[in-house]
């Protein structure tokens, strides 16, 4: 199935190449790429975010002028447009090539727990020392998410109700969210990357419970200033 769907990404690649845009226009193939690597060879649903505006690019492209989050979240198409079609993803991106990528997390797509960036390296480094086997590693200048398996609502909610204490700085990216991807622009400027990336297996990329890390989570971010926002990577 894995070569099937391979040859199939190949050649929707191939046929993409003559809509590529002329030299000096803007395009970018590595956001491309990405948005069918997810769609297609792990069955991740993305879609497009909003992306920037205006002569330095430091403008959100959605109407909020006081956009917290400028260019990394979804607006036209809304997240229920999320799919994991390939010809569509290849129509958006080609016709929108600097678009970030979003995740859409939740269903049966990957969750996510993230936390200040300083925060996340303590904690990855605690649970690597535990022997903990963790999955994809989100990160941005600001702030990390590591990807956990799909969790519902009411699972995540018994399991922090047990907690004496949820700092907010600790965000948590399940049904109805949405995740900036790498190659992506961050909303706060650098670039999003993969600070561990994704393990392939049968099923897709490995994901650990949610419960396996979030107590190393809570205890990185007690001591972490600033919460931010939800969504600002």
């Amino acid at each position: 199935m894995r070569e099937i769907l391979g040859r199939r990404l190949q050649r929707l690649r191939n046929r993409l190449k003559s809509l590529r845009p002329a030299p000096g226009q803007s395009g970018d193939q590595a956001l491309l790429d990405a948005a069918l690597s997810c769609a297609t060879a792990w069955q991740w649903p993305v879609l497009p975010g909003v992306g920037r505006s205006g002569a330095d690019s430091n403008r959100c492209a959605c109407p909020d002028p006081d956009c917290v989050v400028p260019g990394a979240h979804p607006f036209d198409p809304g997240l229920l447009a999320a799919t994991t079609d390939p010809r569509m993803v290849a129509w958006w991106w080609t016709n929108r090539p600097t678009a970030p990528v979003l995740l859409a997390t939740g269903g049966s797509a990957p969750c996510a727990v993230s936390l200040p960036a300083n925060a996340a390296a303590r904690a990855v480094v605690r649970l690597d020392a535990q022997g903990m086997r963790l999955g994809p590693i989100v990160a941005s200048p600001t702030r990390w998410a590591l990807l956990v398996a799909p969790y519902s609502l009411e699972r995540l909610g018994e399991l922090l109700y047990a907690k004496d204490h949820v700092p907010s700085a600790l965000r948590f990216h399940g049904e109805g969210g949405y995740l900036l991807l790498p190659p992506s622009p961050a909303s706060a400027g650098g670039q999003v990357r993969w600070e561990r990336e994704p393990a392939q297996t049968g099923g897709g990329p490995w994901l650990p419970d949610v419960e396996a890390v979030v107590d190393a989570l809570v205890e990185a971010s007690s001591g972490a200033s600033g919460g931010g926002s939800r969504l600002a990577y």
